[in-house]
């Protein structure tokens, strides 16, 4: 398969963003009814693997084939100059957890990864961090991202070498003249968002007790917890892995950490977060923490650690503070364990 050109990428971002305006468009009608229901909203939900991981008529239905049937009549269809002389895939969160396999199914292949509704929960009690995430992968990496926030009025988007965007009209990261750079006493003067997962077993030394070993690491006073305290500014939980990154892209947060997300939770964020100048690697600390590489997070890895956009300081560049934040999160969190299924 040949590289993306020029117009055809122009081409692919632009029925990417309108797809997500149509998708958010269909998704706020679904809030609307939510809040015009006379409480009668049981029948609308349904658990999946735990009381927290729920699944509603907006991920299925209507709207879920709304974006199912956009993509199979006008992405897939052969005449299409969006096909690149072959059919797009698609994996989707409620399509891809009725299957029979979880394994990682990303390749070569242009794919598209779509999430109709991140933040379930939310969207259950109405509280407004709920979104549609949609992102376009070639080669394996995301290359076009668009989230969809409506009942905030945000859209986010990116298009590899076009910049991210709030709205199609604000560049990211919202501060630019100039970007900040990381505080020089980072994790200590920065925002730090997490999420606590749908692992909630009771388990000494699972995953939510590691968590929350790590989110008090980082909370923490300087020179508390054996030199682990962070003393953050602040701790945050969106209840959405996918508008988290987005925020991290515009700047709001400084640091995001994260294991046990799927594809579909952050190929959208990861395209924005990195177009937007943010670094992505992995949650899970190594043991040489100080001295080993800081190599991209592999999409499919369910572990995450997104830095915000930086800029350059007096002594050091954007990036290079980036990586000095990464290490000293790793020094602060635990490793998780979110393996795929037969990995």
């Amino acid at each position: 398969m040949s590289d993306l050109s020029a117009f055809e990428l122009e081409e692919i971002y632009a029925f990417a963003v309108q797809l997500g305006k149509d998708a958010g468009a269909l998704l706020m009608s679904f809030a609307r009814a939510r809040w015009s229901c006379n409480g009668n909203t049981d029948d609308a939900i349904s658990e999946k693997d735990s009381s927290v991981d729920i699944v509603t008529k907006a991920d299925k239905g209507k709207y879920f084939g709304m974006v199912t049937e956009d993509l199979n009549g006008v992405i897939c269809n052969a005449n299409s100059h969006l096909t690149l002389g072959g059919i797009h895939r698609f994996i989707g969160e409620e399509t891809y957890s009725e299957g029979a396999t979880r394994e990682y199914l990303i390749g070569d292949a242009p794919t598209w990864c779509i999430d109709p509704l991140d933040g379930t929960v939310n969207f259950t009690h109405l509280f407004p961090m709920f979104c549609v995430s949609i992102g376009f992968i070639h080669r394996g990496v995301p290359v076009i991202g668009v989230i969809n926030a409506p009942f905030l009025g945000q859209l986010f988007s990116s298009c590899r070498g076009r910049g991210a965007w709030l709205n199609e009209t604000q560049q990211l990261p919202l501060i630019r003249n100039p970007v900040p750079p990381m505080p020089a006493k980072a994790p200590s003067g920065c925002v730090f968002s997490c999420e606590w997962g749908k692992d909630r077993k009771d388990r000494p030394d699972g995953n939510m007790y590691r968590k929350v070993e790590s989110f008090v690491n980082m909370a923490c006073e300087l020179g508390g917890r054996d030199g682990k305290g962070g003393m953050v500014h602040g701790v945050r939980s969106l209840g959405s892995a996918t508008l988290d990154l987005a925020y991290i892209a515009m700047g709001s947060f400084d640091i995001w950490w994260e294991g046990g997300c799927w594809e579909w939770d952050v190929a959208a964020g990861i395209a924005i977060v990195e177009e937007a100048g943010g670094l992505v690697t992995t949650a899970n600390p190594p043991n040489d923490y100080d001295s080993a590489p800081i190599e991209p997070a592999r999409l499919g890895s369910r572990l995450y650690l997104a830095i915000r956009p930086a800029g350059p300081s007096a002594t050091e560049t954007g990036r290079l503070s980036q990586e000095r934040v990464v290490r000293e999160v790793w020094k602060r969190v635990r490793q998780l364990d979110y393996a795929r299924p037969g990995a």
